[in-house]
């Protein structure tokens, strides 16, 4: 036995062998030795405590002195309370690490057998995507990731918000001006076009409102009776009603945003296996929430519409229809959740959403449950943190929002201006360096925003986030970079002899070893933090080897395969670590 799951082996051998107990995979486990104690693997022995029928350290000291005799890796142990502490030979470090470098399990981590749609970005169409969309995008694409990395079957999807009051807040300031320029008319990025009319629209609507209240009415009333804001519902309606002008005027301007968004999602590196329209499915939505309202499951009020009551699962009553007739955004999201599960009978469908939609998800969750739809115990919401900025929340309505295109202009910015002040650019071309500063760019802002627990907020500072030595993604990048550099000096090694390695080499292969349950236990998780955290505490770990230990000018033959080999592999996971967080390796920085 060479290497772990032999080890593993021989702890579940030792058990039935002594106390004729059978450990399950849960308690079958191996866990870094804390660097106070000597070791370098700790078993955990208390569930072991009711089948021997003796003190933890008894029982230790029982299974320890077992492998010493059966299991050629063990060296020694000790035992701290219920703790057994492993120090294992020299060979068995050797031959783990060739089997790392060999099989590379990270790519060949078992299937779950489990089919995830993964919904995200969901942006509105009368808008750009600003930095909120970005934290969205980019949490989902390597969300996407990771659970393909863990064995899941994963089909990545968006959701285009593309009807109701909020678009046609556009399309009536649009209207208004006249309709006399275009995106190419203009020079305008095609989602910015169509934005700056809803910014427009706000500001109409805030001087009608101020000028219905100089005149004594309410402010309630007056937001209601604002021109603009019931040209806005009457173009809805109209829109709902199947008017061909109105229909006409909303594909243009729709096709104007799409076409924006595609450019920033190219630029982002994400990309979506299907897009789902909600002007498409509202209708099915619709269709259900009459069936239930037919079955009894919901109940309409005086006024016309359609609730739905969750007072028994401790929320409160939900609308799922005005009064009118016209569909809410819940509805929506029940007609494309039913199209979602005819098309890919998933096990799970994930929203990539931010917190402040839980509330919206718990509801959806429970009216599917009451339809009795079989996807609707799959429904999981992966909640997210807002992102904040130095001077306070971002509102779209009033312009003050980080567009999604400027933020990445200014990481390039800041990634050429950092470059330039170094010496980590020499011998580049043009166009090199251009690519460099925008793989640099990405990385920087990539890693700042996945590198934090999704569920926790962010304050966004760009300028913390390019740093080829601190926690960032230019580090691990640089890391990279720096083993490959070395790997062409060192050239091809012929396969030889690995010397013994010493404590600082065991604790690297034991960091590399640990990988793939990184991926499975991040994946389980939800989280692409665990894997910017492993990313960067190997980085890191690596420059310490790499600072005490020479490669290229190793003593002996045999020490110079061992250290060759444990840089191939730290680069290895690396690069696929830094994969799974949507950033490109970079070859030469």
């Amino acid at each position: 036995m060479n290497h772990l799951s032999g080890l593993l082996q021989a702890l579940q051998e030792a058990a039935q062998a002594l106390y004729s107990y059978e450990l399950n995979e849960e308690q079958c486990k191996l866990s870094p030795t804390p660097s106070e104690f000597e070791g370098e693997y700790t078993f955990v022995v208390f569930p072991l405590l009711k089948a021997s029928r003796k003190n933890p350290v008894e029982t230790g000291n029982e299974i320890g002195h077992y492998l010493l005799e059966h299991c050629a890796d063990i060296a020694a142990f000790n035992v701290v309370k219920g703790f057994l502490n492993l120090s294992l030979k020299d060979s068995f470090w050797t031959d783990l690490l060739r089997n790392i470098r060999d099989e590379k399990a990270w790519n060949n981590l078992p299937s779950t057998g489990k089919k995830i749609v993964v919904e995200y970005c969901g942006p509105n169409t009368n808008k750009p995507l600003h930095l909120g969309h970005i934290r969205n995008m980019l949490l989902g694409m390597s969300t996407v990731r990771l659970l393909n990395a863990a064995g899941n079957d994963v089909h990545p999807v968006n959701i285009y918000n593309d009807r109701g009051i909020a678009i046609c807040k556009s399309m009536v300031a649009y209207v208004r001006s006249g309709q006399k320029t275009t995106p190419e008319s203009t020079g305008t990025k095609g989602d910015h076009f169509v934005g700056d009319y809803y910014v427009e629209y706000a500001k109409q609507f805030d001087a009608e409102v101020k000028e219905l209240m100089a005149g004594g009415m309410a402010k309630d009333e007056a937001e209601k009776k604002a021109p603009i804001y019931t040209e806005a519902v009457d173009m809805l309606q109209r829109w709902e009603a199947g008017d061909a002008d109105t229909l006409a005027l909303w594909n243009t301007m729709n096709s104007w945003v799409y076409a924006g968004f595609n450019e920033t999602f190219q630029r982002l590196g994400v990309h979506f296996e299907k897009d789902y329209h909600e002007s498409v499915y509202f209708t099915k939505g619709r269709d259900l929430v009459l069936e239930g309202l037919e079955k009894g499951l919901f109940f309409r009020k005086d006024d016309g519409s359609v609730w739905v009551d969750l007072t028994d699962a401790g929320l409160d009553q939900k609308v799922l229809l005005r009064s009118d007739g016209t569909s809410v955004y819940i509805t929506q999201d029940i007609g494309v959740a039913h199209a979602r599960y005819e098309d890919y009978h998933m096990d799970v469908s994930a929203y990539v959403v931010a917190n402040e939609q839980d509330y919206h998800f718990k509801v959806l969750k429970l009216v599917l449950e009451k339809l009795e739809e079989p996807y609707a115990e799959g429904i999981f919401h992966l909640s997210y943190g807002m992102v904040d900025l130095p001077e306070g929340k971002m509102k779209s309505r009033e312009g003050t929002v980080v567009d999604a295109d400027d933020l990445m202009d200014e990481m390039e910015k800041s990634s050429r201006e950092f470059l330039e002040q170094s010496d980590k650019q020499q011998d580049f071309t043009a166009e090199e360096k251009e690519t460099l500063y925008r793989q640099i760019g990405m990385a920087a802002l990539k890693y700042f925003i996945l590198r934090v627990d999704p569920k926790k907020r962010i304050l966004f500072n760009p300028q913390e986030s390019i740093d080829l030595q601190g926690n960032t993604g230019p580090f691990i990048q640089y890391t990279y970079a720096r083993i490959q550099s070395m790997l062409r000096k060192l050239g091809d090694l012929p396969e030889g002899v690995m010397a013994a390695p010493d404590q600082e080499e065991k604790a690297l292969i034991l960091t590399l070893s640990l990988y793939p349950a990184v991926l499975k236990e991040a994946a389980a998780s939800w989280s692409p933090a665990e894997i910017a955290n492993y990313t960067y505490n190997l980085a890191k770990q690596f420059n310490k080897f790499y600072a005490d230990h020479s490669v290229l000018h190793a003593d002996t033959p045999a020490q110079k395969q061992l250290r060759a080999s444990l840089a191939a592999v730290t680069a290895d996971v690396l690069k696929h670590g830094l994969w799974v967080l949507g950033i490109e390796a970079v070859e030469r920085m």
